[in-house]
């Protein structure tokens, strides 16, 4: 068995999930630019991703959800992630976005197992909060070791992609560094870079 975890924002879905659902509110310009600088890594993304989402506050969770559940997904994404489940990969997605969204994706695309944030709310509105597996910069590597661990699965049986900052701490734990359409930062990180938005791309490196 080996190992492959993929981002989701910008990876497995052609656009960030969060900008998605701040554009219902007219605040698509505001926390975009929030996004960039994080996953740039110009600002911590801890405080950036509670910044953005205290903004959401108000939104309906049915709006959330229908705005999830119809995100546009990269083309690829499904024919890759079935090609490698063919290769007896188990394949993750670590997202730093919302489970409204990657759980969905998770029937519609085909991977194993989703960790992400959950956006807090009451009463069927957000309230501006958020929790989760994914809250942190370091969030990502963290849980590729207790998978490797908990999976018997090593650094050379394990693949990673991403396209951002806080990408980077899962890329020190993997044998092969995928850096799709991504940021420089995470760039200097990576081992195969593709910067073609076409995630069959990938499965010639393996």
């Amino acid at each position: 068995m080996k190992l492959c975890v993929f981002d989701f924002d910008s990876t497995l879905m052609d656009g960030e999930t969060i900008d998605f659902l701040a554009d219902e509110l007219g605040l698509k310009k505001e926390v975009s630019k929030i996004t960039k600088e994080a996953m740039s890594g110009k600002i911590d993304f801890f405080e950036s991703l509670t910044k953005r989402v205290s903004l959401l506050k108000g939104l309906e969770v049915s709006k959330v959800d229908e705005i999830c559940h119809n995100l546009p997904y990269m083309t690829g994404a499904k024919e890759t992630i079935y090609e490698l489940k063919k290769q007896n990969y188990k394949v993750v997605v670590f997202s730093g976005g919302f489970r409204n969204a990657t759980s969905y994706a998770k029937d519609k695309l085909g991977f194993d197992a989703d960790f992400s944030n959950i956006l807090h709310s009451n009463n069927g509105v957000l309230s501006g909060l958020v929790g989760g597996d994914m809250m942190f910069d370091f969030s990502k590597g963290d849980m590729i070791l207790r998978l490797q661990e908990l999976l018997n699965i090593s650094k050379e049986d394990t693949l990673v992609v991403g396209d951002g900052a806080n990408d980077r701490s899962m890329f020190a734990h993997a044998k092969i560094k995928v850096a799709f359409c991504a940021k420089d930062i995470l760039k200097k990180e990576a081992n195969v870079i593709i910067d073609t938005k076409d995630l069959t791309r990938i499965l010639e490196c393996l």
